[in-house]
């Protein structure tokens, strides 16, 4: 997946073209501008910043406050999706099906015409995951793609940009899988960006810009002259449903 090394001294040029997070507007917003190149995605993401606009704006750059974000420990499933998927349990992959996730996850949601994760912003994840940088976690059941989500994992983090069901719990199940395969790899912070009752319900809660800092600078990322870790995430790992669990695939 991985596709040679970036170039680290642009990441750094692009990193410090960001205005201070405190700069953002009381909606979170930061900037607009630039372009959605893998640099300039890493430095964004590396600073706790991301991209969300239409096709009728240019890129607008946020830094929300406070933060959604998921800690390590705190996850845990309503009683009634429990139940569910012990009694009905999906098929979780790794990165089997990164394409298809973002298409669905870029699908109008009922009732609404038009979609936030437009072509563009599209072509520019898939560039990341080439790199080893963006990843998927899917659900399946009897062969077929019902659930999934995808994010940017980098450093100790991950940046959850957006999740899909065609059945219902699929994107639950997806998500506890995403967060077993966080413990495994250590991460400290699960980035949800916006609050909502869906995640604040399993477990999201809620920093304020210099806690969300702190975690950043934890996972190895964050603002300031710090020695940001810009390695891809590149190992391959198989769901073990007996344990509920993950395991490395062997190179």
């Amino acid at each position: 997946m991985a596709q040679g090394p970036l170039n680290a001294e642009l990441i750094a040029e692009r990193r410090a073209e960001f205005p201070p997070m405190s700069f953002a507007d009381k909606n979170g917003l930061l900037c607009f501008g630039g372009d959605l190149r893998p640099e300039r995605l890493l430095a964004a993401y590396s600073l706790g910043i991301f991209p969300w606009y239409d096709e009728n704006n240019p890129i607008l750059w946020w830094s929300l406050t406070p933060r959604c974000v998921l800690l390590p420990g705190a996850f845990h499933l309503p009683r009634r999706a429990k139940r569910s998927l012990r009694k009905e349990p999906f098929e979780l992959t790794w990165d089997k099906s990164f394409a298809e996730v973002i298409k669905a996850c870029a699908a109008p949601r009922a009732g609404e015409a038009s979609t936030w994760l437009i072509e563009e912003m599209q072509q520019a994840y898939l560039a990341l995951h080439r790199l080893g940088f963006a990843h998927s976690v899917e659900a399946w059941r009897d062969g077929q793609l019902v659930g999934g989500l995808y994010g940017i994992g980098l450093g100790r983090a991950f940046f959850g940009e957006s999740m899909f069901h065609r059945t219902s719990e699929a994107s639950r199940a997806a998500l506890a899988g995403l967060v077993a395969l966080l413990a495994l790899r250590d991460v400290v912070v699960l980035d949800c960006q916006q609050e909502s009752p869906h995640m604040m319900a399993m477990g999201a809660t809620l920093l304020s810009r210099h806690a969300f800092e702190a975690k950043l600078r934890k996972a190895g990322l964050g603002p300031g002259e710090i020695a940001c870790d810009f390695r891809p995430w590149t190992e391959d790992y198989a769901w073990l449903a007996e344990s509920s669990s993950w395991s490395e695939k062997s190179k």
